[in-house]
């Protein structure tokens, strides 16, 4: 791996930005590789998925209790990806976290499964994105948890109110 990894402080949430190789056509970069294992540990991707947002969308809250981690590649536009811990026994030094990631400038976001998470697209055009995932979806059992997007109960610890989607960053 060539590119920088960071840590957030709900633990397993980090990102990795890409390194991309340009040339007079364009550019090439590897979007993950099995053997970056500082990044993704133990984890095997099993599942690839695509999700097209439009701008101002909100796709939130959910989790996965069965070990499930998502890794998520903004292709096209700008999100917000959010993770948040509710777990009582967490010993986490922030609730949550947001992550902008933003396909001028591609990184890969990991989300382990056991905290609520979701997305906001923040550009002024649809977002595309791409997205692995370390176990299949079970069709019969899907192990998807859900609550809305503006669960009062998600409390943003740096004003001790609801987490609030859609306040603009300066304020």
């Amino acid at each position: 791996m060539s590119g920088e990894i960071k840590e957030y402080d709900l633990p397993g949430v980090r990102t990795y930005e890409l390194r991309l190789i340009p040339d007079e056509r364009g550019f090439f970069s590897e979007a993950i590789r099995e053997d970056w294992k500082e990044f993704l540990e133990d984890d095997k991707l099993v599942q690839i998925n695509l999700s097209y947002s439009y701008p101002g969308i909100i796709r939130a809250w959910h989790r996965h209790l069965r070990g499930q981690v998502d890794y998520f590649l903004v292709l096209q536009g700008a999100m917000k990806i959010c993770a948040y811990d509710d777990r009582e026994n967490s010993l986490t030094k922030s609730k949550l976290v947001e992550i902008i990631a933003d396909s001028r400038k591609p990184q890969l976001v990991r989300i382990p499964g056991i905290y609520w998470h979701g997305t906001k697209t923040i550009s002024n055009e649809p977002s595309l994105t791409i997205y692995f995932v370390t176990r299949l979806y079970d069709y019969q059992n899907p192990d998807d948890e859900r609550r809305p997007w503006n669960d009062p109960k998600i409390i943003d610890l740096r004003t001790g109110e609801s987490f609030d989607w859609n306040k603009p960053p300066h304020k």
